[in-house]
């Protein structure tokens, strides 16, 4: 390859996204504008952007699990049940910044109730929040101020459901203030509460108004409409009862009676609609909700239910009819694939028209009332992700990748029989049906157009997008179907390839067409390799209601391959060889004999040779896309390199620290990215046999990997449930070095024209905001030889740095800079070599500013310390605002550790200093003792004996110097 066309080594990437469980157990709620959703993770509740799929913060929990929570309808409040019985209560961020911080509760009631709460549900005007506990007690709370206001008790049993009544009659000028709480228990009554003031007075309390009776097992959905008439209940025994709750007794029975204690509230049962499935959510829609082929009005009375068969009704109330359904009934399903399927909770939207239902396996879908189809599905829970590969459903059949429609979804296969397909740039997934038992490898075909799996139930299926009806736009996130079946394997399917150069824009091979499929291969548990005839497989499978049976496909030829099982396989990129890895600790090149012709399709396999050098099975192979180069992983925690001409190892790349479970190419095989069980993503520089990057952000295997068509994206997947999407910004960081090198160079030229300016202020400051004690040494060193040349010359003021300008510097430091340097100063002090500047500047500090000064600077610090650490991890612009002026308003005594520690750091080393001095002074005072006693002692004597020889020793000393 010309060196000038050579692509540059990546050397970082950065995580630009993150697919985390979103809801593992427990309730759900969904903001009234259906932007926002809060669901539980373990003991956390969690709140997501939904259309952006960005987690937004999360609320610090007690480490007990999650009983029940609900949203004030203005959304200001989280109000959330623990297993330890306490109620917790957060405001909710308005900003739709992610917050890396947990969000704390303004408000914890520690023992809100005497038994687990199952369900709570805060009042139209966001002020009460009603609570049923499993002892049967219903509780009413003030939300802002946290005390009781009403106290229910006599239900006989578990409350299953709440509802709070306030009719709004938009006739009516004025608006009438009654207001009813109607609860729902085990024992099947439905109780109705009057929350007015002079209610409770009169009956002491706690005596409900009315108890309806209809059901026969335990009511799990309870909604009023917006008037107030219609009350609608449905329950685990199948049915939907529609009772009108604006009825009043005639006053003639009740004077007939003779008694004034009868009350005239007097709910009728309207309406019994068996529902022929256990109800788990049921709710009345808005008058207005304008339905696709229903009418709508005033008089309409419309209701959803949610139940076992995982299905979400709308019904017409009077009529008693469904008027239409969401989702699909599964007539094949097993009884375990029911129970998952069933829906736990369903929430009407009405701001977007929506139903969001909940399901028993953790998924959360959003159906559009208008459109009556999915619009949006969450998946809470991955589980281990086994497999990851990169999908192009609306990639046009003429188009070559890379283009913009490449890559758009990625497929993942998780610990589950049902194949997720996410859109890459939202959490918007669909599950594919289909396998019976847990998929363990995935493949794609046609650049992405169509997924290839293979299962534990002994079969390989291959997928393809439903295309859409003429006229209609396709969905975010394509629903697949199965259009072709390989059956014959004994055992499960472990490993699965498909043909590279089917609809890749180039010409096949042996003189097919390469605008359909061609073939593909599975490896099994029982060590053989199948080859299938895949040509007649469609690119895209037909609208519902169209005939879609799967093509049962051919196996062209069958080989024993390994001794062990196989774990891997890949098609080199001109579709001519194929590899395969075992546990038998080789890797096996085969090449591909495929030739069709008018007879039909015929294929064969046949050894070219075996690679072998692993001390550990061999968990995956890769071909080179650019060069006759063959990568394997292994157990053996090594990636090695494969020469296809002889079949030897001519690199082993090590650094993992388990065993390598993927490997891919990058940059036309100059570079390889690798994934291993102790949770690390390693790119690899081929050339140099060096680690280029390690990208880190899982906590177990990562057993799933791919790569993008342009290689700007690289997706891990792990057994901890994670997927992370890695981007490349190799040119991002080099940018910024670039421009971090412009600017430092620039302020190093700034510090050199001050120095030679003599402005030392700006010169020190520029030093400190550097961060370059050398410098500043330097500077400060350099006072004192100036200062002595220049002292002979002319006289200064006198000055205690050396410098009156210097001194004028640390007079006015600013407080952060001035404890800046202080910390400079105590480094100094530690060497011999540098402790005389550091003591000069430190007297200078210590003359020129009062000792209140000094403590200030440090609380300033401190406090900038931590203004930098809040602005680092960010919070919400309300929560940041409040808690600033609290955080500033102390900041007396912030640094006093800061500034003792200093103290405690310098005074040993300047105790030192000072005994050195000490002694230097004494030793000086001893030789000046010795010169002088020697002076005196000796020249004295001699002086007086020989004073004539003195003279002539001048006289001869005179002489020679003349000479």
């Amino acid at each position: 390859m010309d060196s000038a066309h050579r692509p540059k080594l990546k050397t970082a990437f950065k995580k630009a996204r993150v697919i985390a469980p979103l809801h593992t157990a427990g309730p759900v709620a969904v903001t009234p504008d259906g932007s926002r959703l809060v669901t539980c993770v373990g003991e956390d509740a969690l709140l997501t952007d939904v259309k952006a799929g960005v987690e937004i913060c999360r609320f610090a929990g007690d480490t007990e699990s999650i009983t029940s929570l609900c949203i004030t309808p203005s959304s200001s409040h989280l109000l959330l049940f623990t297993s330890s019985l306490s109620l917790r209560i957060y405001e909710i961020p308005s900003a739709p910044v992610p917050q890396t911080k947990l969000v704390k509760p303004i408000r914890v009631v520690a023992r809100a109730h005497d038994a687990p709460v199952h369900v709570c549900k805060a009042d139209p005007t966001s002020t009460y929040l009603a609570s049923g506990s499993a002892d049967g007690v219903v509780k009413v709370w003030d939300i802002l101020r946290g005390y009781v206001t009403h106290l229910f008790k006599g239900h006989g049993g578990v409350v299953s459901a709440l509802a709070f009544n306030y009719p709004f009659d938009p006739s009516s000028v004025i608006r009438e203030q009654k207001m009813q709480l109607i609860t729902a228990s085990v024992d099947t009554r439905i109780r109705i509460f009057d929350l007015s003031a002079a209610a409770a007075r009169a009956s002491g309390g706690s005596k409900p108004e009315a108890v309806l009776e209809g059901h026969v097992s335990v009511p799990r959905g309870l909604d009023v409409s917006a008037d107030g008439k219609w009350l609608v209940s449905g329950g685990r025994d199948s049915v939907v009862l529609i009772w009108d709750i604006s009825s009043k007794a005639s006053p003639t029975k009740k004077s007939a009676k003779g008694k004034g204690k009868e009350t005239e509230f007097a709910p009728v049962l309207h309406k019994t609609i068996p529902v022929l499935e256990r109800v788990e959510a049921v709710g009345l829609l808005h008058p207005d909700e304008d339905l696709a082929g229903a009418p709508s009005g005033p008089g309409k009375l419309r209701f959803y239910t949610g139940g076992e068969k995982g299905l979400v009704r709308i019904w017409d109330a009077r009529e008693g009819s469904v008027l239409f359904t969401f989702g699909q009934e599964q007539d094949e399903a097993t009884e375990d694939q029911e129970e998952q399927r069933q829906i736990v909770n369903a929430i009407y939207v009405p701001a977007t028209s929506t139903i969001v239902s909940v399901h028993a396996d953790q998924n959360i879908l959003f159906h559009s009332l208008s459109t009556q189809s999915l619009s949006r599905q969450l998946i809470g829970f991955n589980d281990e992700i086994i497999d990851a590969t990169f999908l192009s459903p609306n990639l046009p059949v003429q188009a070559s990748a890379p283009s913009p429609l490449s890559d758009t979804h990625v497929a993942l296969a998780t610990n589950s029989s049902l194949i997720r397909v996410y859109s890459t740039s939202s959490l918007d997934a669909r599950l594919i049906a289909g396998h019976s038992e847990i998929v363990l490898c995935l493949d794609r075909g046609a650049q992405g157009r169509v997924l290839a799996s293979g299962s534990k139930d002994r079969s390989a299926r291959i997928w393809a997008p439903i295309r859409p009806r003429e006229g209609e736009e396709a969905p975010a996130v394509p629903d697949w179907r199965c259009v072709a079946i390989c059956e014959g394997h004994a055992e499960s399917v472990g490993a699965i390839a498909m043909s590279r150069k089917a609809l890749s824009g180039e010409p096949a091979p042996s003189g097919s067409g390469g605008d359909h499929l061609r073939f593909m291969f599975t490896g099994s548990q029982d060590r053989t390799i199948k080859m299938w005839d895949v040509s007649s497989v469609p690119l895209s499978a037909p609208a519902d209601g169209e005939d879609a049976r799967p093509v049962k496909c051919k196996s062209l030829t069958t080989h024993k391959a390994h001794d062990k099982d196989i774990n891997s396989l890949d098609v080199a990129p001109n579709d001519r060889l194929l590899v395969s890895g075992s546990q038998d600790r080789t890797a096996k090149v085969w090449e591909i004999d495929y030739v069709t012709s008018g007879a039909g399709v015929r294929g064969e396999l046949r050894l070219l040779g075996t690679c072998k050098g692993h001390k550990r099975g061999v968990w995956c192979v890769r071909f080179g896309r650019a060069e006759r180069v063959l990568a394997t992983g292994s157990g053996d925690k090594t990636v090695k390199l494969w020469n296809l001409e002889d079949f030897t190892c001519v690199k082993t790349f090590e650094g993992h620290t388990n065993s390598v479970l993927r490997v891919d190419f990058l940059n036309a095989g100059m570079q390889m990215v690798s994934s291993a069980s102790d949770g690390l993503v390693k790119l690899w520089n081929v050339r140099d046999e060096e680690c280029a990057a390690t990208m880190d952000n899982h906590e177990d295997k990562v057993w799933a990997l791919a790569v993008s068509s342009d290689e700007s994206t690289i997706v891990s997947g792990a057994a901890d449930s994670v997927v992370t999407f890695w981007q490349d910004c190799t040119e991002e960081q080099q940018i910024e070095k670039e421009t971090q090198r412009a600017k430092l160079v620039e302020k190093e030229q700034d510090l050199q024209n001050y120095l030679a300016l003599h402005d030392y202020r700006n010169a020190i400051l520029l030093a400190l905001s550097m961060g370059q004690p050398g410098r500043l040494h330097t500077l400060f060193a350099s006072l004192t030889s100036t200062t002595d040349a220049s002292a002979t010359a002319t006289p200064q003021t006198p000055s205690i740095t050396g410098h009156p300008a210097v001194d004028e510097v640390l007079r006015t430091l600013p407080g952060t800079d001035l404890a800046r340097l202080l910390r400079y100063v105590r480094d100094w002090n530690a060497r011999a070599k540098t402790s005389a500047v550091a003591q000069r500047v430190l007297h200078a500090i210590v003359k020129l500013r009062a000792a209140e000064d000094i403590a200030r600077a440090f609380d300033e610090d401190a406090a900038f310390t931590a203004a930098t650490a809040a602005a680092a991890a960010p919070a919400d612009e309300e929560t940041f605002g409040k808690a600033l002026p609290a955080e500033v308003a102390p900041l007396e005594g912030r640094g006093t550790t800061a500034l003792k520690e200093l103290i405690d750091s310098l005074i040993p080393y300047t105790e030192r200093h000072l005994t050195r001095m000490e002694k230097l002074l004494q030793d000086s005072y001893v030789v000046e003792h010795l010169l002088s006693e020697m002076d005196d002692g000796l020249f004295g004597e001699l002086g007086d004996e020989d004073e004539g020889d003195d003279i002539a020793m001048d006289v001869d000393r005179a002489v020679e110097v003349a000479a």
